[in-house]
């Protein structure tokens, strides 16, 4: 939507450099991994590794077990929530966040209603409560018990539905760092020992998501949560937030108080994760995501793992983890001067000495994006 007033422009670099001093990338931040996880409103968790891999890249300190222990003590879970994706959230936010965005589970729910006649989505809902709460049950446990009930609904429908109508966890050990195990599910207020509260209104959120990833326009904060409609949210927190433009006129909403740093503030390299929430929560990406890099992150619907330079997205990086050595390949995706490649590699060591395997030796080399 374009902006009716004359707001203040913000270039796309100043807007990058804004989004990356909240995504605790400017600098490793002094920050406990929970608090981490908070401020950042959940990591994105598709795969079990990247969660690790964001704090690594944002984190003075972190190492692997910080993590993992929050997940045994279930202070985290792993759950389906923005986007139709897994991520990795603090309790408090599975029991809130969660109720949140249920209403975009029940229009992911609508996409299946083909594979669903004949389904009383009630008792569906009620059956597979019953299934998980008595132990967790991998996916195929529920969907198999499913069929047993309407073997002439489609299996893969089945699942969905379990998933979009129970706010089902991924139980431990899977998702805890080299002791990951495969997919059983549980009901979250089983697994937290608490039920969710009431449906919260999404102003907190906003406010959340703003301190996270703004400054950033309506349509931003509905492509990081998959919700519709947060226009009204928006103007009635507008009085408490202060409002810019982007270099195409369109509104951004933004904290008072948030960080804006200088455009030519320096952006060391930073390693993320494939998936990682900082290039997947706005409608406009370009201020981190170049349109022409945007399409070389991908492989089909498979995500590679990506590095910054000077706050952008310039190249991928693989790890080859073998018994006798641990290699980290990072492939530009154009040309590096000699002082950027240094920094990618004191980096690159940086994140290896907490991330490889204790004991093994690594190694950081350089190479091409296979065409």
């Amino acid at each position: 939507m374009a902006s009716k007033t004359t707001n203040p422009v913000l270039p796309t670099r100043a807007l990058g450099r804004a989004t990356l001093a909240r995504q605790l990338l400017l600098a490793p931040a002094a920050m406990s991994a929970k608090d981490a996880v908070s401020h950042l409103v959940g990591l994105q968790a598709q795969n079990t590794k990247p969660p690790y891999y964001a704090l690594a890249a944002r984190l003075d300190g972190f190492r692997p077990e910080d993590l993992s222990t929050l997940m045994e003590s279930r202070e985290v879970a792993r759950i389906v929530t923005m986007r139709s994706t897994i991520h990795t959230h603090t309790a408090e936010d599975v029991l809130t966040l969660r109720p949140l965005v249920q209403a975009a589970r029940d229009r992911e729910l609508k996409l299946f209603r083909k594979g669903l006649a004949g389904v009383d989505l009630d008792r569906l809902g009620a059956l597979s409560r019953e299934l998980v709460e008595e132990r967790p049950r991998t996916p195929k446990e529920i969907r198999e018990a499913l069929l047993a009930h309407w073997p002439d609904a489609d299996p893969q429908a089945l699942s969905v539905a379990a998933r979009c109508l129970l706010p089902l966890v991924q139980v431990t050990p899977r998702g805890l760092w080299r002791r990951s195990g495969q997919v059983c599910l549980t009901t979250a207020e089983t697994w937290l020992g608490r039920a969710p509260g009431p449906v919260p209104t999404p102003d907190g959120t906003v406010l959340r998501y703003l301190a996270a990833f703004g400054p950033a326009s309506v349509k931003d904060m509905q492509t990081w949560c998959g919700l519709t409609r947060l226009r009204e949210a928006f103007e009635r927190l507008r009085p408490r937030l202060v409002t810019f433009q982007d270099e195409h006129g369109v509104e951004l909403f933004d904290l008072p108080d948030a960080p804006r740093p200088d455009e030519d503030t320096p952006a060391p390299p930073r390693f993320l994760p494939e998936y990682d929430n900082l290039l997947l929560s706005h409608a406009d990406r370009t201020r981190v995501v170049a349109d022409e890099a945007r399409v070389r992150m991908w492989t089909g619907n498979q995500a590679h793992r990506v590095f910054l330079l000077d706050g952008s997205l310039a190249g991928l990086w693989r790890l080859d983890e073998a018994k006798e050595r641990t290699t980290m390949t990072i492939q530009p995706f154009g040309r590096t001067t000699r002082a950027q490649r240094a920094e990618l590699e004191e980096e690159a060591e940086r994140m290896l000495r907490v991330m490889a395997p204790q004991g093994v030796p690594y190694e950081v080399g350089f190479g091409t994006v296979d065409a």
